[in-house]
């Protein structure tokens, strides 16, 4: 089973719905036969290249609601073991980090692309790291596992920027407006940090349509506001 998890590295709730499913793939008896792919999507694609403070941006585009929405994804975030630090955490472009992350998944594999993918949403959303700057990426791409010299190369240059953008087309031509989402094997697609046992009902069910050989369309449900509960909408 494949399962392609659609999100960005600036999206909290991708954080939270990374935990959760996995969580639920470790509970899943055809745990092995699962490959996860992280593909990538960029929330707010003209994000300056200069970062600046999450709280700011943030409040410029919800306005008072800006600080209830964080203590919200704070405290879910602390039942999945994740330490959200808003105060100190960056607006960033993530195109560098997508591109780092596809570098993983095409000459490291899938374990590293999930390494890295967790280091990147730790480092972002805990570390208060510039997950935009070149230096920076590199030394959390280095922790997860990556040769620095490769690593190094690779964001001096152009190397894997016409394959994200070509991602990051495909995402929008198949409908995807909000993030996470997670479509499996290509037909089905759930949205959302769903809670571990949804994912765990979905990988039943999926599983359970392979071997019956029926398929059905990609169905993505319409994005909410904002960072509603559960995903991030453009």
């Amino acid at each position: 089973m494949k399962v392609e998890i659609y999100s960005d590295i600036a999206c909290p709730w991708c954080y939270i719905g990374k935990r959760r499913f996995e969580q639920a793939l470790d509970g899943f008896a055809g745990k092995e036969n699962v490959e996860v792919v992280y593909r990538p999507y960029q929330l707010v694609p003209d994000a300056p290249a200069t970062a600046s403070p999450h709280r700011e941006w943030l409040a410029e585009r919800y306005g008072p609601q800006s600080v209830a929405m964080d203590a919200r994804v704070a405290e879910l975030g602390r039942a999945e073991g994740i330490g959200y630090d808003f105060d100190a955490a960056l607006h960033a472009n993530t195109f560098l980090g997508h591109r780092l992350l596809h570098l993983a998944g095409t000459e490291y594999g899938a374990d590293a692309q999930g390494r890295l993918k967790e280091a990147l949403l730790k480092a972002h959303f805990s570390d208060g790291v510039d997950v935009g700057d070149r230096t920076a990426l590199t030394e959390v791409a280095v922790g997860a596992g990556l040769d620095r010299d490769r690593v190094t190369a690779y964001l001096a240059g152009e190397e894997g920027a016409a394959e994200v953008r070509a991602q990051l087309a495909e995402a929008r031509e198949i409908g995807i407006t909000a993030v996470p989402t997670f479509v499996f094997e290509g037909k089905w697609a759930v949205q959302g940090g769903q809670d571990a046992e949804t994912f765990r009902q979905v990988l039943e069910q999926v599983a359970t349509e392979i071997g019956e050989r029926r398929p059905a369309p990609v169905q993505v449900a319409p994005a909410g506001e904002a960072c509603a509960d559960g995903s991030c909408a453009v």
